[in-house]
């Protein structure tokens, strides 16, 4: 079993949360709610290692918060 960490967004246009996972082409997709995009990630991860394993262009390393004044 393979373990991705995909980013979470919330679009001010369409109000929808948007989840991709760095460095992985082709792993986004969009949903109303989080469940469902939890959901609709599996799935196109699932479809893109159909293909194979990919070959992944940037390693996740984490997020900080930054401060400015």
């Amino acid at each position: 079993m393979k373990k991705y960490v995909y980013i979470i967004e919330k679009c001010a246009d369409t109000n929808l949360y948007v989840g991709y996972i760095p460095g992985f082409a082709g792993a986004h997709s969009q949903a109303e709610t989080l469940d469902e995009l939890s959901k609709n990630m599996r799935e196109v991860v699932e479809m893109l290692l159909d293909d194979g394993e990919p070959e992944m262009e940037t390693d996740f390393v984490g997020t900080q918060t930054l401060l400015v004044a």
